[in-house]
């Protein structure tokens, strides 16, 4: 950041060119963040925080602002975040609403590993209180579905990682 500007100073020109801003910041005061905010601020998020929290919210604003990819492929399947659509070598394949959320957040989060708890929490709520096994089914289904054997690795005791090449 330059010396003497702070995110206030520079949302006006990130609004411009309509770039999304969310801050995170360690300035908790309500006159800060209705600041923020009322001034053209997407979200508003004080430190300390959860990075799967940071990561929620970023996908919230993407959604809002449409800059997400619409259509992703890995090997062949195709999705369409837009429209809820998946795809497999031009067929389409039926995946229940939880399967493609689950899905998108493997798409969100490529070669990155999520545990089984982050999945439970983005895609169930904090307040769930069932068994990780329902994560292990989903995914389960969603290799089925898709052929991702080998595509949705394992990870032993901790999660699972969507590998694909960049």
């Amino acid at each position: 950041m330059l010396p003497g500007r702070d995110g206030f100073a520079l949302l006006p020109q990130l609004s411009a060119y309509g770039i999304p801003v969310i801050f995170l910041t360690a300035k908790g005061d309500i006159h800060s963040k209705i600041k923020g905010l009322t001034e053209g601020a997407e979200d508003y998020i004080v430190k300390p925080f959860e990075m799967l929290e940071l990561l929620v919210r970023l996908d919230k604003v993407l959604k809002r602002n449409q800059t997400e990819e619409k259509l992703i492929r890995i090997h062949d399947v195709t999705i369409d975040a837009e429209k809820r659509k998946v795809t497999k070598n031009g067929a389409e394949i039926y995946l229940k609403p939880m399967e493609f959320d689950c899905l998108m957040m493997f798409v969100r989060n490529q070669n990155k590993v999520l545990t089984r708890k982050q999945l439970l929490g983005a895609l169930w709520g904090i307040e769930f209180e069932g068994e990780t096994r329902t994560v292990d089914a989903h995914v389960g289904r969603i290799r089925k579905k898709l052929d991702f054997q080998d595509v949705i690795k394992t990870i032993p005791r901790v999660g699972y990682c969507l590998e694909v090449e960049k």
